[in-house]
Formats: structure tokens, C-alpha cells, sequence
């Protein structure tokens, strides 16, 4: 086994644990694991809320029992920032190009209480519960800029819904203010705004940023890799020097 963390990657809003497949093929030598989200999916009637994402995340790293680096994508990370505070295996956080609120904060209030014109809202009250979700609109643009367009192409077939009350949740638990973090800003990103990517990251110990759309691990999986491998090598020493 790999003398590194556990690497473990939690995808973002509509997507599934293939995204990270371009990813994983240039890490063979690291033990990598996914999380899928029960928010995401095609059955809007049986789609999760945050608390369900973060009880995954939570479940998933604790089974592993051994030093873990959780890294979430854009949506990912507020699950991650509800769980990874409650698994004591958690050695940081990194947060590509993610949301990284504080208790109290939702998605949609980070983003000024606005739907972004990226998200084709569909309400769906059930049973006095709103069930309903939001699909991308215009993916390639928002999401995939600078992804091959062939590939790109296939991950818009395969994009979800997203159920509306994990946006609208707000955090209980707020991991970065316990576990050491990471933020990778993705500096061409058009789906979370350069400006709003450095003042979430300016709660992170540590910053790194990537000349890239939203979706690196499909834009640029080798440079991604390289940079999580230099995180976990950091988070190594981190706990060594913490230590002494």
C-alpha cells in the first residue's frame, strides 16, 4: 500500500464518481477511492439533501481506517466541509475550486440568494416537501470551456439533476476551521468566479492555482494529479513537523 493518504474525491452537482476516472488513471500507485453523492441523479424523486451527501462522505471515509486527504469539487465541498470534521482519519481537505462556507451558510446564500444563470431550476413540491431540482444549462460553456470536446461531449450525456435542497441547506459543521485545508483555484473557471474562489480560499492554510476551467480533472487530469501529489506529500510532512 501506498506510504501516502488515502485520497478520497467527492464529485460536484450533477455529476457521478465517473468524472474522476481521467484523474485516477495518473494516480496507479495511490489508493484512490469515490464517493457518490445521493443528491445527484436522474430520479428527482429520490434525490438526497446535503445531510445525505454528508452522512456519505462521513460513512465512506471512516470505513477506509487510515489517514485520508478528502478532496471535494464545486459542490463537494460543502458535504465535505459538513463530514470531514466528525472522521478523526481526515488529515486535511482540499477544497478544487469549491464552495467552502461556514456554519450557517447555504449554497444559494453564498451565491446572494440567485439561482446562477447556470442552473435550469425545476420546483416540484411533494407532500408539503420541496422535491424540487436543477439541471446545467449550457454545460459546456460553464463546465467544460477547456475540456476536449469529444469528451466533453460525452459528460454532458451523462449529467444529472440535482435536488434543490442541497443548495438550500445550510452547514452544521464547518471542517476547515479544525482541519488543516487546501484550496486549488481554477483560474478560468466560469462556473465559480475567480473572485469568489479567493475569498473562500482565504480561509485555507494553503492556496494553489491551476490555469483551468471548472473541471480540471477532465481539462488537465495529469497537472491535477501532480498537484494532489505534492498536497499529499505536504500533508505528510505537516503531521511529522506537528508532531515533533
Amino acid at each position: 500500500m501506498s506510504t501516502f493518504p488515502t485520497l478520497v474525491l467527492v464529485h460536484g452537482a450533477w455529476h457521478g464518481t465517473w468524472c474522476w476516472q481521467p484523474l485516477i488513471d495518473h494516480l496507479p500507485d495511490l489508493d484512490v477511492r469515490t464517493v457518490a453523492l445521493p443528491s445527484s441523479g436522474q430520479d428527482p424523486a429520490v434525490l438526497g439533501d446535503l445531510y445525505d451527501d454528508a452522512a456519505a462522505v462521513a460513512e465512506r471515509v471512516a470505513a477506509i481506517g487510515r489517514p485520508t486527504v478528502v478532496v471535494g469539487h464545486s459542490y463537494g465541498g460543502c458535504p465535505v466541509t459538513e463530514a470531514a470534521a466528525t472522521v478523526a482519519t481526515v488529515h486535511r481537505v482540499i477544497y478544487l475550486s469549491a464552495l467552502m462556507q461556514d456554519v450557517g451558510d447555504s449554497v444559494l446564500s453564498l451565491v446572494g440568494g440567485v439561482h446562477p444563470p447556470y442552473w435550469d431550476v425545476h420546483e416540484q413540491p411533494q407532500e408539503g416537501t420541496d422535491r424540487g431540482y436543477f439541471e446545467a444549462a449550457e454545460p459546456l460553456k460553464a463546465l467544460y470551456g477547456d475540456v476536449e470536446p469529444h469528451l466533453a461531449q460525452e459528460s454532458v450525456a451523462r449529467l444529472g439533476r440535482q435536488s434543490l435542497a442541497s443548495v438550500t441547506q445550510p452547514l452544521t459543521q464547518a471542517a476547515w476551521r479544525t482541519v488543516p485545508s487546501t484550496y486549488i483555484l481554477c483560474e478560468e473557471d466560469m462556473a465559480i468566479p475567480l473572485p469568489l474562489q479567493e475569498a473562500m480560499a482565504a480561509r485555507a492554510e494553503r492556496t494553489v492555482r491551476l490555469r483551468s476551467g471548472h473541471s480540471p480533472f477532465l481539462s488537465q487530469p495529469a497537472e491535477l494529479a501532480r498537484v494532489l501529489r505534492d498536497e499529499l506529500a505536504f500533508s505528510i510532512r505537516d503531521r511529522r513537523s506537528s508532531s515533533v
